[in-house]
This record gives C-alpha cells, sequence and structure tokens, in this order.
C-alpha cells in the first residue's frame, strides 16, 4: 500500500476540541488536510477550527456530537459525505475515563465509558466503513491506551474499553487491509492532556482520594506534549503502520506484558514501592 498523502484528503477527527485530537488537527492542517472535526465542546471546536483555517488547512467542517448519546452516525457519516463527498482518514480518538475501583463504580458510569470508549468507535466505523472503502488508499486509526497493553488496578473500566478498542482495530485490519483500507491501532501513555483532570469520579469521592489520585497522575504521569503524540500518529499513518506505542513508560509496559503477561502489576508495583524509598 503506498504511503497516505495528506494535502486535499478529508480527515475526521473525533475529541479535536482537545489534547491529542486538537494537536492532531493541527497537524493534519499543517499537511493541507481537509477536516470535519467532532466533539461536544463547541467552543474548544470553533476555537480549534479557527487554528486549523490559519495555518492553512482546506475546508474545515465542525460537528457538536455527544458520542456518548448512543446514535449510530449515519446522519452525520451522510452530513459529512454531502459536504466533502466522503472521509480519507478516520480518527477515532475521543475518549473519557472513570476513577475509582470496580466494586465502587456503578453500573450506569461503566456503561457511559464503554458507550464513548467502544462502542462510539465501533458505531463510527461502521458508519464512516462504506466511504473508506470507496476511497482508494483511505485510512483508520482507533486510538486506543497504554491500558489497551496492561490493566492495573483501578482502571477497570477503562481497561476493558480500550483492550476492545485494540481488539477490534487487530481484527478488522485483517478484512480491510486487503481491501486497500490502512488501519492503525494506537497506545499513548504519559500525553498530556485533560483525561485524568476531567475524569468521573465514583461513589462520591468519600475524602476526596479519587480526585487526588487523578490530580498526582496528572501531574507525574502526563509528561509527554500532545504534539508530540500527534506528530508520531501522522507519521504512522503516511507510513502506514498497523500498531503504534507511544511514550517510554508505554513501551516499557508493553515489553513487560508479552515477557510475564500475568505477572506484571505485581512487578511494576515493586519498582514503585522501591523509588518510593529511595
Amino acid at each position: 500500500m503506498k504511503h497516505f498523502a495528506f494535502a486535499g484528503r478529508t480527515c475526521l477527527v473525533t475529541g479535536a476540541a482537545g489534547g491529542i485530537g486538537a494537536a492532531l488537527t493541527l497537524e493534519l492542517a499543517r499537511r493541507r488536510a481537509v477536516l470535519a472535526l467532532v466533539d461536544r465542546d463547541a467552543e474548544g471546536l470553533a476555537r480549534v477550527a479557527e487554528m486549523a483555517r490559519e495555518l492553512g488547512a482546506g475546508d474545515v467542517t465542525t460537528y457538536e456530537v455527544d458520542l456518548g448519546d448512543g446514535g449510530d452516525r449515519l446522519d452525520l457519516a451522510a452530513e459529512v459525505a454531502s459536504r466533502h463527498g466522503g472521509v480519507d482518514l478516520l480518527v477515532n480518538n475521543a475518549g473519557v475515563t472513570l476513577m475509582g475501583s470496580f466494586e465502587q463504580n456503578s453500573l450506569a458510569d461503566f456503561e457511559w465509558l464503554l458507550e464513548i470508549n467502544l462502542l462510539a468507535v465501533i458505531r463510527l466505523t461502521k458508519a464512516f466503513l462504506p466511504q473508506l472503502l470507496e476511497r482508494p488508499g483511505s485510512h483508520l486509526v482507533n486510538v486506543s491506551s497504554l491500558f489497551g497493553l496492561i490493566a492495573p488496578a483501578g482502571q477497570v473500566a477503562y481497561a476493558t474499553s480500550k483492550f476492545g478498542v485494540r481488539g477490534f482495530t487487530d481484527a478488522l485490519r485483517n478484512e480491510l487491509e486487503p481491501r486497500g483500507v490502512g488501519v492503525t491501532v494506537v497506545h499513548p501513555g504519559g500525553i498530556r492532556t485533560n483525561i485524568a483532570a476531567a475524569a468521573r469520579l465514583s461513589a462520591g469521592d468519600p475524602g476526596g482520594a479519587q480526585a487526588e489520585q487523578a490530580r498526582r497522575f496528572a501531574e507525574r504521569a502526563l509528561t509527554m506534549p500532545a504534539e508530540e503524540a500527534a506528530k508520531q500518529i501522522v507519521a504512522a499513518v503516511h507510513n502506514r503502520r498497523p500498531r503504534l506505542v507511544i511514550g517510554g513508560v508505554a513501551k516499557g509496559a508493553d515489553w513487560l506484558a508479552r515477557l510475564t503477561p500475568t505477572r506484571y502489576w505485581r512487578l511494576s508495583q515493586r519498582v514503585a514501592a522501591r523509588r518510593r524509598i529511595t
């Protein structure tokens, strides 16, 4: 499959109002892509869209959509097809997280997270698949996570969704690549975004423990600029890479999980404890 060329190609990005989605939008704009931007944050979308235009993007359209509402997105696919003729690159990036243990998580909160992180990815891919198949050399990107490689305590809901994205994408690649559609799964780790700060808290968060945990996690672990992650994703699409692991922590975790699939969590906890002692 030939390298993906961005200039003049229509690229749809979800979660485009902030974080990796916003950085990726601007990176695509620099390559003169045509942009269809999706998020529930209308003000953020407008701001990012204006920045993309200033950087030289082609036609830029925005779509205020709540990906947690269970919609099949066929209306969105029809709107994009009417305006742009279809998509050449679909990036399922939007995601949320939920703090607390599985015992603390309500079923409603668990389902809310799955709706956005996993089911929306499936629904959007299904809605736009005919367009991808009709446009030669198209590409699909689904953003999983470090927690689609390892499954830490306290992140049962998030890991469930991101392992689901990983499996969905890997199986879909085997169906679509022979038909000329490139597929990339992305596993970012430690990217500086607002996902932890915006996390939903479980069971009222008595004592504020979950909020404090999210704050510490963001401060200590989320250190890589989103712009660097965006550059790596664009390069992976250009080169048709099937899999991209971003960041040293994610790469180390991937290696450890492959080496010892059932013991990596205990080993990582021991390492963390030793660092606290020293």
